[in-house]
């Protein structure tokens, strides 16, 4: 069988949406100092506010019940796998953001956004062009003033990795004979380094990395490996902690490294590891069972849609789906990257990133 390498698998979604409009706030910056700039975001179906809609793929959130609590669709899907606000839609939200993220693939997306579901460093080539065009908007001097000094790259990448590689049934067999996880999770590293420095190299100089979540606590990963409620898949979660692990020291080291640069470590995992655990101390009634979905005991099989079982009290559940965090949990987690301490995020929060 053939090696299966880290990144081959990845779904990797890169959203430019600009804090107003990309095109607008550029052409401002032409003559204004002052103001925000771009929030650049790579990551998986987390913060996908829509793309999949316009893609040949089986992952889908464009059928109700998801976005039935998004209330700037009036409860209509809109393409994010929730029953409302992302992450990235809160967050904005708390920055002072004026709009919502709007797909690139949609037809009213220009200068908003852009987006293709593909690995890593094509989401950076696509991020060249831009960074080219933004050249001949404003100029080379003040194009570059408005990546390095006003805009937010966001980057959360890694699960997949683990989920839909190392161990997909399918296909992890052969990788996990042939590479250990030192070897896998070292890749994994090496590969993101050279990609980080990329980014460094056109420019973008604030950073925030995500690290991996518990994803051996998810409904899907509970429901397929017949836990109980209060158990984890064990070695999902470990080899979660061991690339988190080797996350860390890579963003210290360029940190120290990349002359300008700020990389913002987001704590993902302990953030969602506390929600979890702790459920009933912030009014979830489950950190188990999925809102919406279908099959086994935790609802954790089938992916959210129209015949799937939906809860009634959706505040009360940590997850929406068999991946995914509700908007409830969302909100949570949101506002700690905003305004949350070092326990979280670090050296610096949000808030104070974007003041920087």
């Amino acid at each position: 069988m053939a090696r299966v390498t880290p990144w081959s698998l990845v779904l990797v979604v890169l959203c430019m949406t600009s804090w107003g409009s990309l095109v607008n706030g550029a052409a401002a910056a032409a003559g204004n100092n002052e103001g925000l700039g771009a929030s650049f975001i790579f990551g998986d179906s987390l913060p996908d506010a829509g793309n999949n809609n316009y893609l040949q793929t089986l992952s889908k959130a464009n059928i109700p019940p998801n976005g039935i609590d998004f209330k700037a669709s009036g409860g209509q899907p809109t393409g994010r796998f929730t029953n409302g606000r992302t992450i990235g839609d809160i967050v904005g939200e708390e920055l002072g953001v004026p709009d919502y993220a709007v797909p690139y693939l949609a037809p009213n997306s220009t200068g908003k956004a852009n987006i293709i579901w593909l690995g890593l460093d094509i989401q950076i080539d696509y991020f060249n062009n831009t960074r080219q065009q933004l050249d001949k908007l404003l100029g080379p001097s003040k194009a570059k003033d408005y990546i390095s000094k006003r805009s937010i790259f966001s980057i959360t990448i890694g699960s997949n990795d683990f989920l839909n590689n190392y161990l997909l049934p399918l296909l992890s067999t052969g990788t996990r004979i042939s590479e250990n996880p030192d070897a896998f999770i070292d890749d994994m590293i090496n590969h993101f380094r050279n990609q980080l420095t990329r980014l460094y190299q056109l420019d973008a100089r604030k950073f925030v990395i995500g690290n991996v979540g518990p994803i051996g606590c998810i409904p899907y990963q509970k429901t397929i490996n017949q836990l109980n409620e209060n158990q984890c898949v064990d070695l999902a979660n470990k080899l979660a902690v061991q690339y988190n692990r080797q996350l860390k020291n890579l963003l210290t080291e360029l940190n120290g490294k990349l002359q300008g640069a700020i990389f913002i470590h987001a704590n993902v995992y302990d953030l969602v590891m506390e929600l979890i655990t702790n459920y009933s101390k912030y009014g979830f009634t489950t950190a188990s069972r999925a809102c919406c979905g279908n099959g086994g005991q935790f609802a954790g099989i089938i992916p959210c849609g129209p015949t799937s079982s939906l809860c009634e009290d959706r505040e009360k559940h940590v997850f929406w789906d068999p991946y995914h965090p509700s908007e409830a949990a969302n909100l949570i987690i949101a506002r700690q990257l905003v305004y949350g301490s070092t326990k979280y995020i670090s050296p610096i929060n949000l808030q104070q990133l974007r003041n920087l």
